[in-house]
């Protein structure tokens, strides 16, 4: 299973728009390549990125097969309110590699 790593601040302001960095390591196969018997290695790329923060969408994107083996993702988002962060990376298999991380707003 991909591990993900995500920075959040553990505390801001009312109102500050933070910064969100994102980097999952996964092992990505383009669906062109043959295994040594010469059968098509199936497609397993990372195909949407989706943020939350108290269950509303941040941020979204999907992903064609020429993203990086490891993607990084960096965005910013405006916080109100104290909360919890969740972030899901979605394979072609139809796993969700969920991280979730929580920030403190004074």
């Amino acid at each position: 299973m991909s591990k993900p790593r995500v920075k959040v601040p553990k505390k801001a302001a009312a109102g500050d728009v933070i910064t969100l960095k994102t980097l999952i390591s996964h092992t990505m196969e383009s669906g062109q390549r043959k295994d040594k018997d010469g059968a098509v290695i199936p497609r397993k790329i990372i195909n949407k990125f989706v943020c939350e923060f108290n269950g509303n969408i941040v941020f979204s994107c999907d992903l064609d097969p020429a993203i990086a083996a490891n993607p990084y993702f960096e965005f910013k988002a405006k916080v109100n309110e104290s909360g919890t962060f969740k972030f899901m990376w979605t394979d072609d298999d139809g796993s969700v590699i969920e991280s979730e991380k929580a920030i403190e707003v004074a």
